[in-house]
């Protein structure tokens, strides 16, 4: 990763975008119907440091080198971060293609190399993301509180949400009929029960592309790895980032954190994992092989 992705809140916060022309009009546009406070600079008044004073960001767009580089000096010195228009070299930050959904947003970058490429990139998912996304994602800011009251342990807690972003409330807010989906999340959220033990065996031998889609999809929600030693690092990355990550665990450990709660997917790149499975199951723990040669 050559660069990573932010995202900065924008209510009550200042935008200050210094310039005139085309490419200045276009990043005011990035901020329309966003909260963002916008302040448009030119001239003279944009070479002030004191005019960027309450900024969170700053964008230079200007023909004229010198402009672009004073500016740009002046927002840095009030300690703004600032994007200049076509001259990387100058930028504390890319701007990349954003897809707006309200409250969800993604963006793609390519840390200004081909600015092309992310435009290309983002009109292929826009078309998946549907317009809706953005009041499912206010529905579980609105409960978020109640859901963590109800659901404190964090491993239960992305159980719940992961089956209750493609459940019913979600299809309600989707619709916009956002009194019903609060009401179906709150029944979902009353009739929640632990998850039964389950751990989930995945070859880990790689490459990741030889895995399923469950396989994948089973490495992106495991709360817990528990790996053989020599597997696949294009394997590993598909697993969450936050997900702890173990080797050498006894039978009676692994049985412990499913038997928790948490989902544990098992990554073996050996064949002495059969042994293993069976005794989880005499434990009474679920096993499932998503699936394994050998």
């Amino acid at each position: 990763m050559d660069a990573f992705p932010a995202f900065f809140p924008l209510a009550g916060r200042t935008v200050v975008i210094a310039g005139e022309g085309e490419a200045a009009e276009a990043k005011a546009r990035l901020f329309e119907g966003s909260p963002a406070i916008v302040v448009r600079l030119s001239g003279e008044a944009a070479l002030d440091r004191q005019a960027y004073a309450a900024a969170t960001l700053a964008f230079v767009a200007a023909a004229d080198d010198h402009f672009a580089r004073k500016a740009a000096e002046a927002a840095r010195a009030a300690g703004v971060p600032v994007n200049v228009v076509d001259r990387p070299a100058l930028c504390d930050f890319t701007t990349p293609a954003v897809i707006d959904r309200g409250e969800v947003v993604a963006a793609i970058g390519t840390g200004g190399a081909s600015p092309m490429l992310a435009t290309l990139l983002r009109h292929d998912l826009e078309a998946r993301v549907p317009e809706g996304a953005g009041r499912v994602a206010a529905l579980f800011r609105q409960m978020q509180d109640e859901v963590r009251q109800a659901l404190p342990e964090p491993h239960r807690r992305r159980a719940f949400l992961r089956g209750a972003l493609t459940g019913p409330a979600a299809e309600a807010a989707m619709t916009g009929d956002m009194d019903r989906a609060r009401d179906l999340l709150r029944t979902a959220l009353a009739q929640d029960a632990p998850l039964p033990a389950a751990v989930q065996y995945i070859d880990a031998r790689g490459p990741a592309d030889l895995l399923t889609l469950r396989a994948a999809r089973a490495l992106a929600a495991a709360d817990f790895l528990v790996c053989d030693p020599g597997c696949h690092a294009d394997v590993l990355a598909l697993a969450r980032r936050d997900a702890e990550r173990r080797e050498g665990l006894s039978v009676d450990d692994i049985a412990t954190l499913a038997q928790d709660g948490r989902r544990v997917a098992r990554l073996v790149t050996g064949s002495r994992w059969r042994s293993e499975q069976a005794a989880l199951e005499s434990a009474g723990v679920e096993t499932e092989v998503l699936p394994i040669a050998g």
